[in-house]
């Protein structure tokens, strides 16, 4: 399979910042869309992009709450948005749509940590699934009116290394016979990837760009904080103190190094000719289909062949459509 994961020598590393990777970059009149962008990743990207000059919509389940996390940063707005209602992405598309304004950049960066037990939505589709992909798929096809206006947009999706653990569970994406949460992560993340390739192939003769970033594990964000600190100590996150160990070498991050491959993809002129990828450490990441296991000392996050197959995203995008109409 030929693809495009080649490193390109972007100057960045794991350590650079989001103030690193926005160095001379004017976003003055650019339209964004953060999903999730009051928390963590989300509030790190939303902060840094306003800061930028950018005009940013932050997507949240709890609107007031996410206006008090993001009071005092300017030129943000928050809109509703639960991406387990699909009548509630239709609201939010409606409304943003309603005073047609191009849309720049959006980052589908809102995520749901791995339950305890199976969670459904209303449909019967298993939550993770349904909130970090299939809601995020819902909401980018409604809002491309606003992404062709743009003449030049780009779409990220936030995935993770967890990819490289599963692949899409084609006859049972819902976990209909039995549940196990870190493959249920797993393969929303896969489909976080598979949804950037297949985007790209189709929308970018329109000018609309697809990319999936790989952030790092950041301690502190509600994805990587479950478990409590005997569990972060395990993965080497803390260390005996309860500090959490910074070594973006290793993959481990600062909030401000793990937004910043998000933003490198929302914005880098270097990226300009370049879509369908899996971004890690503000670059392209090479493929590695070697098994690793995640240790301590190793966080294996390179993208893997299942996760930019041609095929499976086509296969995937399909399947996102029929479930979302039935």
């Amino acid at each position: 399979m030929t693809h495009k994961q080649h490193p390109i020598g972007t100057g960045f590393t794991a350590a650079s910042t989001v103030d690193d990777v926005l160095t001379d970059v004017d976003l003055t009149g650019t339209n964004v869309i953060v999903t999730g962008g009051h928390a963590g990743l989300g509030l790190q990207s939303t902060r840094a992009l306003s800061k930028a000059g950018a005009s940013v919509t932050v997507g949240s389940r709890y609107p007031d709450r996410a206006a008090a996390a993001l009071d005092g940063i300017e030129r943000v707005e928050v809109g509703r948005l639960d991406l387990l209602d699909p009548a509630s992405i239709d609201d939010f598309v409606t409304r943003w749509l309603e005073p047609g304004r191009p849309l720049h950049v959006l980052i589908n960066c809102a995520g749901l940590p791995a339950p305890g037990e199976l969670v459904r939505d209303t449909r019967g589709y298993e939550a993770q699934f349904a909130t970090n992909h299939l809601g995020h798929f819902q909401l980018t096809l409604g809002l491309l009116p606003a992404l062709r206006a743009a003449r030049g947009a780009r779409v990220v999706n936030v995935t993770s290394g967890a990819h490289r653990l599963s692949d899409i569970r084609w006859d049972d994406p819902h976990f209909d016979s039995g549940y196990e949460p870190v493959l249920a992560y797993a393969q929303s993340k896969v489909a976080n990837v598979l949804h950037a390739v297949e985007l790209d192939r189709r929308w970018a003769e329109d000018g609309i760009r697809g990319y999936a970033v790989h952030p790092g594990v950041v301690v502190g964000t509600a994805l990587n904080s479950s478990g409590g600190e005997e569990a972060l100590r395990a993965q080497g996150l803390i260390d005996e103190s309860g500090r959490p160990v910074i070594d973006p070498d290793r993959g481990k991050k600062a909030p401000q190094q793990g937004a910043s491959t998000i933003v490198f993809a929302a914005t880098s002129p270097l990226l300009a000719e370049i879509g369908g990828v899996y971004l890690k450490d503000n670059d392209i990441s090479p493929v590695d289909d070697e098994p690793r296991p995640l240790t301590a000392d190793d966080i294996p996050s390179e993208v893997m062949s299942h996760s930019i197959d041609p095929h499976s995203a086509q296969r995937l995008w399909e399947l996102s459509e029929q479930l979302l109409k039935a």
